[in-house]
């Protein structure tokens, strides 16, 4: 299952969130998984130095990570990933052909919450650095989501589910997702 939000969205919180309910679940950070191939090669210092790297290396990168995580051969692996990342060349898609068709993903889940809870949970987090948007812009990215999305689900036929993780609520959502997991793992 591959799990997306934009950045903020609280999507790696219900990620956890879902591991935790679900024993046999292996959580795998797609940036995590290129972050470890970009060290490997010596190309960046920090994951938020490969959104500047040319879009050929990124996109080498995403090959790499979308087949390492294709070997994977655990019940149930999560995926946490975006679907679109900025760089300096315009916004790129996270989940292209090539990668969905490595990952052969089963399902595919979009968090979203509102612009302004959006908003206000990037400017708290102090751990990474993140392109500051207007609450205009953060409605344009919600919107391109779910466009990506549904391209997603076309291209892989993987059935697509779009969750609101309003504040305080990622147990309830976590929960849902983890529940529509156990009714198709019986």
């Amino acid at each position: 299952m591959v799990v997306v939000g934009v950045p903020g969205v609280g999507k790696t919180t219900v990620v956890d969130k879902i591991v935790a309910a679900l024993p046999k679940a292996k959580l795998v950070t797609f940036g995590t998984v290129m972050f470890e191939e970009a060290q490997a090669r010596r190309w960046a210092k920090d994951r938020d130095q490969m959104r500047k790297m040319p879009v050929e290396k990124q996109k080498r990168l995403q090959k790499l990570a979308a087949s390492k995580i294709a070997r994977m051969k655990d019940p149930v692996v999560l995926v946490d990933t975006h679907l679109f990342i900025r760089t300096s060349e315009g916004l790129w898609p996270g989940l292209p052909f090539e990668v969905v068709r490595a990952m052969k993903p089963t399902h595919l889940v979009l968090v979203e919450a509102l612009p302004e809870e959006i908003l206000k949970r990037r400017a708290a987090d102090s751990t990474r650095s993140r392109d500051s948007l207007t609450t205009d812009g953060m409605v344009a990215e919600l919107e391109l989501g779910r466009s990506f999305l549904s391209v997603s689900a076309t291209l892989t036929g993987a059935p697509m589910l779009i969750v609101t993780n309003r504040e305080g609520r990622a147990e309830e959502v976590a929960e849902s997702i983890a529940s529509m997991l156990r009714s198709v793992a019986r």
